[in-house]
């Protein structure tokens, strides 16, 4: 009995945890960045853009968790089983975006410590890292994880609510953008998109559930509540931090500098507010630089029984790959930021589709499980969705780089 009440903890935990991998990777600098960034571009037409990627998000993620928590796969085994060569084509597309996304993590971390104690960029970044890798040399990896992410994200979400509430944001005049935006910039929505549920983001979460060996038919109800906390936990944050920033817009502070959303802080709530920034930032940094290298990885694994033996010091020598690149790469932290989640925008298509047609066409894969229709038909139309927006955004992206 007391086996079994370990297991279900065990469970529990390993689905929290999973929870808050797939939130904290969507939550990290990349979206702190892009949101302040596009919100000083389009003020409160900006929410438009939010409510259009969250529900892109939901139509995205139920699918996900749940065709992948079924069938016990990870997205590039159900690749290769639906065409032989295909997986390991989507895992190199996830790995390299991935690193990029991580550089700018690593980035992101050293953005965060600069504005929190004033430490160099490249020494804050370098230290970043080494916590990190430190977590993944542990004896008990998988689990250090979970509550890492867990604590860190429950606390930059209070954090983030109280400078929404101190910035006083035109809520009224958000809402009214919400639903009849002044204009829509489609790079703002494939960097969104991209920067919260693109790349490896969208199988950050499902990943970890199979790892934790929370799948089947039979746990249906479990991975659908994931993916539902997940989406919540993201939801939030989001907004929140959008209202933060909207209110320091709206009150007419201009923010030029290589740190726009510190400013947004300082603006908001003073000193304190710059402080509390820098700790938002790194905890979002240092929760990605752990999501991407740990999902990243979870791609390449199940090629080799080999890469299996050897995934610690995979996941710790892409981190030390992101670093390095990181303190090599001359390239301002704002604009890497927002050019990986465009990139990652562009890569969501590809195995997001392929996942779809495992549910609409491979009931062999999910255990004979008969996949709900009105989930394929949300997917279908999120995909769609994402496939434009980011054809549209490629114009864009290249003049973003120069």
């Amino acid at each position: 009995m007391s086996g079994t009440t370990t297991k279900t903890g065990a469970h529990r935990g390993a689905l929290i945890g999973a929870v808050f991998l797939m939130a904290t990777s969507a939550i990290g600098p990349g979206f702190i960045t892009q949101t302040t960034d596009f919100t000083v571009r389009l003020g409160a037409a900006f929410a438009f853009v939010i409510v259009l990627s969250v529900l892109i998000d939901i139509a995205v993620q139920l699918n996900v968790w749940r065709i992948i928590g079924v069938s016990g796969m990870r997205a590039q085994d159900l690749g290769n089983a639906v065409l032989p060569g295909l997986g390991y084509a989507i895992a190199a597309l996830v790995v390299f975006g991935g690193l990029v996304f991580n550089i700018a993590n690593v980035s992101g971390t050293a953005l965060g410590l600069d504005a929190m104690v004033g430490m160099d960029a490249k020494l804050g970044g370098g230290l970043s890292a080494l916590l990190a890798i430190g977590i993944f040399l542990s004896k008990r990896a998988g689990v250090a994880m979970d509550r890492i992410v867990v604590v860190l994200g429950v606390l930059m979400i209070a954090l983030t609510c109280y400078v929404a509430v101190v910035s006083d944001p035109p809520v009224g005049e958000a809402l009214k953008q919400a639903v009849l935006p002044d204009r829509v910039d489609f790079l703002a929505v494939t960097t969104l998109i991209g920067g919260t549920v693109g790349g490896y983001i969208t199988y950050a979460g499902a990943h970890r559930l199979v790892d934790a060996g929370v799948t089947g038919p039979e746990r249906i109800v479990e991975v659908s509540r994931g993916s539902v906390l997940s989406l919540l936990v993201t939801g939030v944050m989001r907004a929140v931090l959008f209202l933060a920033v909207l209110g320091v817009v709206a009150a007419g502070a201009t923010l030029g500098s290589g740190n726009p959303t510190a400013e947004a802080f300082q603006h908001a709530a003073g000193e304190i507010g710059l402080r509390l920034f820098g700790l938002i930032m790194w905890a979002a940094a240092i929760t990605s630089v752990v999501g991407a290298a740990y999902t990243s990885v979870s791609f390449v694994v199940t090629f080799s029984p080999a890469l299996q033996r050897a995934r610690s010091w995979l996941v710790v020598g892409f981190i030390a790959l992101s670093t390095v690149v990181f303190l090599l790469l001359d390239q301002a932290p704002t604009t890497l930021l927002v050019l990986a989640g465009a990139l990652n925008g562009l890569i969501l298509p590809v195995g997001f589709g392929v996942l779809l047609w495992v549910g609409a066409r491979r009931r062999d894969l999910l255990g004979g499980y008969r996949y709900p229709r009105w989930l394929l038909v949300i997917g279908v139309l999120a995909w769609l969705l994402s496939l434009y927006f980011g054809v549209n955004s490629l114009g864009a992206m290249a003049q973003l780089w120069q």
